[in-house]
């Protein structure tokens, strides 16, 4: 037998490279075939419920790294929850209808105009359910658990009908109704659009002062006179009808370069300078409200414009004088029906005038700004032109201007029942508590909301029309189509005649003949998402209402957090969810948005393919979702090396318990020894903290809790100096059972504690565990412990480590001079304070095993020898690292003046010849 037979140096099968790409994959088929996600909920049936609504991604192609970020962040938290006394089940959606799938259709070649709307809508069908699937295979590969067989998708019948009876309960109330009125509307989409489905983009526009000739002045302004008015749009002044001015300001009547114009007196010098008057004189000032009544020829059309009074006109800008169109703007809208002014819209569902527009029929409105800026430069009324550029509304989807455009919708009374929203909102828990203010102004600013798209692909809004085109919701007919959906689905809306819609032998005063026709327009897909919480939260047995979290973008607080409160508070009088989470959006590694143009996309499929899904769950876990979040290769290849850090922490502590029996073997806390008491106390403290971060969903600081734990607690300093023992003592030593007992602690806490970030991993782990559990996911969470010398160790430990730290630094010293190599080369000399011995003494433990050293020497600070400049010094204690003289004992490595020869070339130290002298003579008898 040889001296390095006597080691203790064990192996593992556990692999210091983790292969995740290829065995995630094997590890979800095994949870799969053994059922996992419903074993742990039959765990957990009894237990309190903690319900994440799942808010329904898109179903339009492969995931990208946002819905990574959003899933797995969901995931995190559900398992977590799981493990931690709860009944979490967790239930995935899809929304599934609106323009993008109709669009990916028309990208693929269909012609929607060559069939029929219910042939399109199969089609459309068809494509949402195989994008559903694409999604569920990619959130799947992701490691995420949930009711993958059994997710909610907005196109089934079950939904279509629980959506209509959202809106069935909604219309009882009076809630909804039709209008003619301005909206966001679409020409790219062909579609009235909600202010969810808004976004800002700078575009270049025309800048304008128009002059509007006084026509009846009433006897207070000349017939010579022009009122001027500013604006940006161009093309909505075939619309104007009148000229707003605000009623408690005057306005100043000018002479400017020969003609007479009239602007708000407090505008007058701005206007003089930018419209470059070189001789202006004022005639008189006339009180806005006298203003009223007035009329003015419109600049190129034969008709008035009528001056009106607004609340609504400011001074900030232009000339205090607003051009009016009713059919073109919220404001003018409103004030325009005081004056019972009739609604013009000249413009078409694809943005083309139509003939209320002489002169400029089928051309797009933006390409006939130039031909109203003409007419107006020949009528002598354009002053000025120029451009600028601004911040401008986009549709969401296409990515192109819109309009304001009147036209009948129906619409969801939002003023009925405002201020009910937003007491919901108010008892909300925001868990950003910007984001209360933020939805709080969106509810509180906001008009009625649109809810009818003129499109093919959504869910019918299911309203009937009498034969004097009076319309017909009434609970009766609602419930009715409700039934139809549930059983056939809502195609049946485009298949079936109106009288087959409705119940039998239905009749309406307003249709003596019998005869009804059926709204064409389909709901908005915010009004499909939103109505989730009951058709989801209150129809599924497992489930709860209201949820506990809802969890999604930033971008949500005006689109699914907004629409789920709306028509919950309508139906329900709460907000569907108790608490809200919201997260940033992703941005490259320089932080600028992604684009597949830029080339700057992170497709995490294949960061899957090249590192696994365990890395792209530890990046999530590693960044402050509350911001906006950086991806880039570089920074997963960071977070691959943290991840590989955390393993080959975990394989050492694996590999070094693979002879010990935690049953058997396991020591008592109160029988440990002291360094090993504080490091149960290290882990006590981490496990506190990392279950904390899990309570505040603050997954960035889980994964430095444990990054820190690993790195300075664990390989720093309790794994680089257990080598001595481990290795070293033997097989059954107490000092060596002790260590084992802490290491196989740690493995196990931290398994648990990692599962619901790094589930693949956690379970490869726990394989090497003697735990009763098969899985780790069918684990409890560590609990926090509570030692009676907690206080005490903690503390003086922490000094110790302090003490450490300048020893660490003494010995660089000493490397740096060549004085020594590695630290067990030292010879440590100590002249410590009273306070130092006395802390030394009171840890009760081998400090120089602990330090490293061959040798560890405590003298008082009086006997630090003068002129020594080999010392350190330091606060309370002054540091002398100098070469150990002796042997190297072949076996521990230790430098010794006592060793005893075996040979000319092995000695042993009398530790090391001790312990072979008790368990293994033969080597000494060799």
């Amino acid at each position: 037998m040889e001296i390095k037979d006597t080691l203790n140096l064990l192996k593992t099968d556990f692999p210091m490279r983790a292969g995740l790409p290829n065995k995630e994959p094997e590890r979800q088929k095994e949870w799969e075939e053994a059922d996992i996600y419903n074993k742990r909920q039959e765990l957990n049936k009894d237990k309190p419920s903690f319900v994440l609504h799942d808010g329904p991604p898109y179903a339009n192609g492969n995931i990208h790294i946002g819905h990574a970020l959003n899933k797995i962040s969901k995931d995190i938290i559900v398992r977590y929850k799981s493990m931690s006394g709860y009944r979490s089940p967790y239930v995935p959606g899809w929304d599934t209808h609106g323009l993008p799938i109709e669009q990916a259709l028309t990208n693929t070649g269909v012609d929607r105009k060559s069939m029929s709307v219910v042939e399109f809508r199969k089609l459309c069908e068809d494509y949402a359910w195989e994008q559903v699937e694409k999604q569920r295979t990619d959130f799947k590969r992701l490691g995420v658990t949930g009711e993958w067989d059994n997710p909610y998708v907005t196109l089934t019948k079950d939904y279509e009908a629980e959506q209509i009876r959202v809106f069935g309960k909604m219309a009882e109330k009076d809630y909804i109704y039709r209008g003619l009125k301005p909206i966001y509307w679409s020409p790219s989409s062909e579609s009235a659009l909600a202010e969810a489905e808004i976004e800002y983009h700078d575009v270049r526009s025309p800048n304008i002062y128009v002059a509007f000739t006084v026509k009846d002045g009433n006897d207070l302004l000349d017939n010579d006179t022009s009122f001027i008015i500013w604006t940006t749009t161009p093309w909505t002044l075939p619309a104007n009808l009148a000229i707003a001015v605000k009623p408690d300001t005057n306005y100043a009547v000018l002479e400017a370069d020969g003609r007479k114009f009239v602007v708000a007196s407090k505008l007058a010098e701005e206007v003089a300078e930018t419209l470059e008057w070189s001789d202006v004189t004022l005639i008189k000032e006339v009180a806005g409200k006298d203003l009223e009544g007035i009329t003015a020829q419109h600049p190129f059309y034969d008709r008035e414009s009528l001056l009106i009074l607004g609340d609504h006109v400011t001074l900030e800008d232009g000339t205090g004088l607003v051009h009016t169109a009713p059919g073109h703007g919220e404001d003018d809208f409103i004030v325009c029906q005081k004056y019972q002014l009739p609604v013009l819209s000249p413009v078409d569902e694809r943005g083309c005038f139509t003939d209320e527009a002489p002169g400029l029929e089928g051309q797009f409105y933006d390409k006939a700004n130039k031909q109203i800026t003409e007419w107006l430069e020949e009528n002598d009324a354009l002053l000025k032109l120029d451009f600028f550029t601004h911040s401008y509304p986009h549709d969401w989807r296409t990515k192109k201007p819109v309009i304001f455009r009147a036209t009948p919708q129906w619409f969801a009374s939002i003023n009925n029942f405002r201020d009910d929203i937003l007491d919901a909102v108010q008892k909300v828990d925001w868990l950003q508590p910007w984001g209360m203010q933020r939805i709080y102004n969106m509810v509180r600013d906001r008009g009625d909301w649109v809810i009818s798209r003129q499109r093919a692909w959504g869910v019918p809004l299911p309203i009937f029309y009498a034969e004097n085109g009076d319309a017909i919701i009434t609970p009766e007919t609602t419930e009715h189509v409700a039934q139809l959906f549930e059983e056939h689905g809502s195609n049946i809306w485009f298949e079936k005649e109106p009288a087959e819609l409705l119940p039998e032998g239905f009749t309406h005063p307003s249709s003596p003949n019998g005869v009804f026709t059926k709204e064409t327009d389909i709901m908005d897909v915010w009004f499909d998402s939103g109505s989730s919480h009951h058709a989801v939260l209150r129809k599924r047995e497992n489930l709860t209402f209201p949820a506990d979290l809802y969890l999604e973008g930033s971008d949500q607080y005006r689109g699914w957090f907004n629409s789920s409160i709306t028509t919950s508070v309508a139906i329900n009088g709460v907000s569907p969810y108790k608490a809200v989470l919201s997260q940033g959006m992703v941005l490259d590694g320089k932080g600028k948005k992604m684009s597949k143009s830029i080339g700057n996309v992170i497709d995490p499929n294949k960061v899957i393919k090249q590192m696994g899904a365990d890395l792209i769950r530890l990046w999530v876990s590693s960044v402050d979702t509350q911001a906006d979040v950086k991806v880039s290769m570089d920074i997963l290849k960071q977070v691959s090396e943290i991840y590989r850090k955390i393993r080959n922490t975990i394989r050492f502590l694996i590999q070094n318990t693979e002879d010990f029996d935690f049953k058997a073997d396991g020591i008592a806390y109160e029988d440990l020894r002291p360094v090993d008491q504080y490091l149960m106390n290290r882990l006590n403290q981490t496990v506190k903290n990392v279950v904390d971060g899990y309570e505040r969903y603050d997954f960035s600081d889980i994964f430095k809790e444990i990054n820190q734990f690993c790195t300075v607690d664990v390989s720093n300093f309790y794994a680089n100096f257990s080598k001595d023992v481990l290795y070293i003592d033997a097989p059954d030593a107490y000092s060596r059972r002790a260590m084992q007992t802490v290491f196989y602690h740690i493995i196990r806490d931290l398994t648990k504690l990692l599962t619901p970030i790094l589930p693949h991993s956690a379970e490869e782990m726990w394989t090497y565990l003697q735990e009763e559990e098969d899985f780790v996911q069918l684990s409890e969470f560590p609990e926090v412990q509570s030692f009676s010398n907690e206080e005490e160790v903690l503390e003086n430990w922490s000094a110790f480590m302090t003490f450490r730290d300048k020893v660490l630094k003494a010995n660089e010293v000493a490397r740096e001079n060549k004085v020594i190599g590695k630290d067990f080369e030292a010879k440590t000399t100590v002249y410590a304070s009273d306070d130092i011995r006395s802390l030394l003494d009171t840890l009760d433990s081998d400090i120089r095993q602990i330090l490293i050293a061959s040798e560890f020497i405590v003298k008082s600070l009086d006997e630090k020898p003068e002129g020594d400049e080999s010392i350190l010094d330091f606060d309370g204690v002054a540091i002398k690292v100098e070469r150990m003289p002796g042997e190297v004992c072949t076996r521990c490595r230790i430098t010794s003046e006592e060793t005893v020869a075996l040979n000319e070339d092995e000695q042993l130290c009398p530790r090391c010849h001790s312990i072979c002298e008790e368990h293994y003579p033969e080597v000494l008898n060799s």
